[in-house]
């Protein structure tokens, strides 16, 4: 499945680079046209990234957030400084279908854990974004990428396993906002040792012939962030190469 990404800032859309609020691209778009106009080329999610919110959780963009749902037009999954049980409940009664937990994952798993329990596997996404060394060790960072956690990717998800996690959407840092095409060894890799687990790919795709090397890693999603917004290529372009 082709699932469009938008990361929102103070009600605009925005995009940054390797996850840095100093390398900003912002965008004449209103999000709410933006969730019509993809969902006119037949993408049925969207991914939201409230990064006010992930920088300020006093300021999480709550209201914009609902007016996308409202719409009605697709399904959403969410998320963005996602600390508190409050903050997942918040977003589910708002009716986004599935909440993106980040860091906090890493930082306090029992906690994250429950939420898988208690709301279902349905409900909650986690985004592991990793380093991948020299000797091919995969290391979750956390704080924004700013800090490496000693946590490896397999560890983790073993960990979330044993709750029935099911929804993972992993980026490899170095792919992230360059276009330089997705890293699909470590999607085949993760999809052969994790097979229950519905992946979503995330990072450097920046054409269509990107979302065809993904085909034959298992993947069960595929996020589209800059070059949509770049007009790279379409979601229509990009659905009818992923089912072709």
């Amino acid at each position: 499945m082709i699932i469009p990404a938008i990361d929102l800032i103070e009600g605009s859309v925005v995009r940054l680079y390797q996850g840095d609020y100093e390398q900003k691209t912002q965008y004449e778009l209103n999000p709410i046209d933006v969730v019509n106009s993809y969902a006119d080329q037949g993408a049925k999610w969207l991914h939201i990234v409230d990064l006010t919110g992930a920088k300020d959780t006093s300021k999480r963009q709550l209201k914009l957030i609902g007016d996308m749902v409202a719409t009605g037009r697709m399904q959403f999954q969410a998320g963005g400084g996602i600390r508190s049980e409050q903050d997942v409940a918040q977003l589910l009664e708002l009716g986004v279908k599935r909440v993106v937990i980040g860091s906090l994952a890493v930082k306090e798993p029992e906690l994250v854990k429950g939420w898988v329990t208690k709301y279902g596997s349905e409900a909650i996404v986690l985004a592991l974004d990793i380093n991948i060394d020299e000797q091919g060790n995969k290391f979750i960072a956390t704080h924004g990428w700013q800090e490496n956690s000693g946590v490896s990717l397999e560890a983790l998800l073993e960990d979330f396993l044993s709750v029935g996690a099911k929804h993972v959407l992993c980026t490899d840092i170095s792919r992230d906002g360059t276009l330089q095409g997705a890293n699909h060894q470590l999607y085949s890799e993760m999809a052969a040792k994790f097979p229950t687990i519905e992946w979503q790919a995330s990072g450097g795709i920046g054409n269509l012939d990107d979302i065809e090397v993904l085909k034959p890693t298992q993947v069960s999603g595929v996020i589209l962030g800059r070059a949509l917004l770049e007009g790279k290529f379409t979601v229509e372009q990009a659905i009818a190469r992923w089912q072709g």
